[in-house]
């Protein structure tokens, strides 16, 4: 090739490249779910990712990051750059973590601005077919029968699972041993297989098995029924009184976003939120969708719970070093 056609070459090269740049330099927006794959946050963080990507005219991807009962991927968040191109999608367990670990890479109310509410979801207590109970009552009169000698099963150490249960035997006044797993689907396989006697898990993780014989459904841990789960009456319903409870699920950025790119993409996920296929796939999950709420009532939301979350902790006795 002689050397004008190189330079040719050359400049036909660097035409395609200049012209091909605004579609390579396509915004990339994170939001890491700090869970594995299958867990309540990655599935919900993928029923509007598509959406949000379109809306906002960039590529909005969902990160699994687990470890350490959620902490680790966001820990990684909280060190990121505030510039919105990385989110947590967060739930209960974020606010629990700040009380439940003694030692913590971060603060879940100061290192983070709440972005978008997407919406809450409660859980299900949960007992094994042939266990021979029918309702939560006979369920805490035979665990007090066996105290110590009965398990259950989470989705880890720290897990919103995990507490719910712990906080339950707290207040019913029965004891059971702890057996984490990876994930709340690992739980349930724990149930249905029989190895342990009880799991608290979250409505799209036990719901799929309302009908099946090897599982109890015998009381959801909301303040009001379940609208998915009519017939199931409340814990507090069912004669442990006093006890409540359930999950915020939404976006979190880290602290010191800017104010304008804060607003504007809570602007655009409760757009996302206000679309129709969205509601009913969250639905579909179990949520009860919120939406059209502004950052700093999320915020307000958020610092709330953090301190219903530490009366929970201390209530169950849990702690991780």
């Amino acid at each position: 090739m002689s050397p004008r056609s190189i330079a040719r070459a050359v400049m036909a090269f660097t035409l395609v490249a200049a012209t091909a740049s605004p579609a390579l330099a396509q915004r990339v927006i994170r939001i890491v779910v700090p869970f594995g794959p299958g867990a309540v946050q990655d599935t919900v963080a993928r029923t509007f990712n598509a959406e949000l990507g379109q809306l906002l005219g960039a590529s909005v991807v969902v990160e699994n990051r687990p470890g350490a009962g959620g902490t680790l991927g966001t820990a990684q968040v909280a060190k990121s750059p505030a510039d919105g191109n990385t989110l947590v999608l967060a739930a209960a367990s974020h606010t629990l973590a700040g009380h439940l670990y003694s030692k913590l890479a971060y603060d879940p109310i100061k290192d983070f601005t709440g972005l978008a509410y997407i919406g809450n979801s409660g859980y299900v207590i949960a007992a094994p077919g042939n266990l021979g109970v029918n309702n939560l009552a006979d369920y805490v009169k035979l665990l007090k029968s066996k105290p110590g000698q009965t398990n259950y099963a989470s989705a880890g150490n720290g897990s919103a699972t995990h507490l719910g249960m712990a906080y339950f035997l707290s207040k019913a006044g029965v004891e059971m041993q702890h057996v984490p797993m990876k994930s709340t689907g690992d739980a349930v396989n724990e149930l249905l297989a029989g190895r342990v006697q009880g799991v608290t898990s979250s409505l799209i993780g036990i719901v799929p098995f309302k009908q099946d014989a090897r599982v109890k459904l015998l009381a959801y841990t909301g303040s009001q029924r379940s609208r998915f789960l009519p017939e199931l009456p409340t814990v507090a319903e069912a004669g442990v009184q006093g006890y409540k409870f359930d999950s915020w699920i939404g976006l979190l950025a880290p602290a010191g976003m800017p104010k304008a790119e804060l607003d504007k993409l809570n602007a655009a996920m409760n757009k996302v939120l206000a679309d129709p296929a969205v509601q009913q796939r969250l639905t579909n999950l179990g949520v009860e969708v919120g939406g059209n709420l502004a950052v700093e009532p999320f915020q307000k939301l958020l610092r709330e719970d953090y301190d219903s979350a530490g009366a929970l902790v201390k209530a169950s006795g849990a702690r991780i070093e």
